[in-house]
């Protein structure tokens, strides 16, 4: 990869870029609370072109903890097949002492400040897939869900849907049956994305292992055929043995790393955001 730097100056959103390192290429805070800053962390193709189509993850942690750096193998590699791969940050329970409310509006957040920045950041607008483990498979589909949950400084006007979403183990039914209920019953059922499913539902591919504990195949299995009935797309691919977090690079040594890749790269393909 290149090390392709931008510089830019926006009304909305204080901004802050610095040079890292070549597997990620641009760091920008895309997003400040008081004292805190948001960053997402983009990785360039070796030939930026005027505009790519665009893939943003959110990492897991239950809403509490985690980083951005989750996901850095599958941006890396998605970058290196011609998209623009983003990592973001959102604000953490034990970090920040926030709610799950707080984490998705800084996940809608981070998708309108692609949209609003698409031109300088050499991204296509209407070709931004959202992706996600666990609570940041949860933030990536409640994204496009959520009707009513928003950051009131943002600019609303902006959509801050995805067009298509990549969901490993995600966190889809937070009813009183499901995961986090009683953290989230306040907002609930606006922040479920299994309560929010309508036939304008992106096209979507879920990841989930067999032994999943948090998050069980019936789940995975009614969330797709809810969105597949709605009219929508969703392809789901069932790993026999594997629990959460399953499908993380573990230096190399995981083979279901390798094959929810390989599926990733083969959803994006026919979704026409890798050539």
């Amino acid at each position: 990869m290149n090390t392709f730097h931008i510089i830019i100056c926006f009304l909305c959103f204080s901004l802050m870029v610095q040079r890292v390192s070549a597997q990620r290429d641009t760091v920008i805070v895309y997003k400040k609370i008081d004292t805190t800053e948001l960053k997402v962390w983009i990785h360039y193709p070796e030939k930026v072109k005027k505009r790519h189509a665009t893939i943003i993850f959110f990492h897991g942690g239950g809403w509490n903890s985690g980083t951005a750096e989750q996901f850095s193998p599958q941006s890396e590699y998605l970058a290196s097949q011609g998209m623009v791969a983003i990592r973001a940050s959102y604000r953490l329970k034990n970090v920040h002492g926030t709610t799950p409310k707080e984490a998705l509006e800084d996940a809608k957040s981070a998708i309108r400040f692609l949209r609003i920045n698409a031109k300088e950041l050499h991204i296509l607008p209407n070709k931004i897939a959202a992706g996600g483990g666990s609570a940041g498979g949860h933030l990536a589909a409640a994204a496009f869900t959520s009707l009513h949950i928003n950051d009131p400084k943002d600019a609303i006007d902006v959509s801050a849907k995805p067009n298509c979403l990549v969901l490993f183990n995600p966190v889809i039914d937070n009813g009183p049956e499901g995961y986090g209920y009683e953290r989230i019953k306040a907002w609930f059922p606006d922040i479920s994305p299994m309560h929010g499913i309508t036939k304008k539902f992106p096209p979507t591919v879920l990841f989930l292992g067999t032994k999943d504990a948090l998050i069980p195949v019936s789940t995975g299995e009614i969330f797709r055929d809810k969105i597949n009935e709605a009219g929508g797309q969703c392809n789901l691919f069932l790993y026999e043995g594997a629990g959460h977090g399953f499908f993380g690079w573990k230096d190399g040594k995981n083979p279901y790393y390798d094959e929810t890749l390989k599926q990733t790269e083969i959803f994006l393909r026919q979704q026409g955001y890798l050539k």
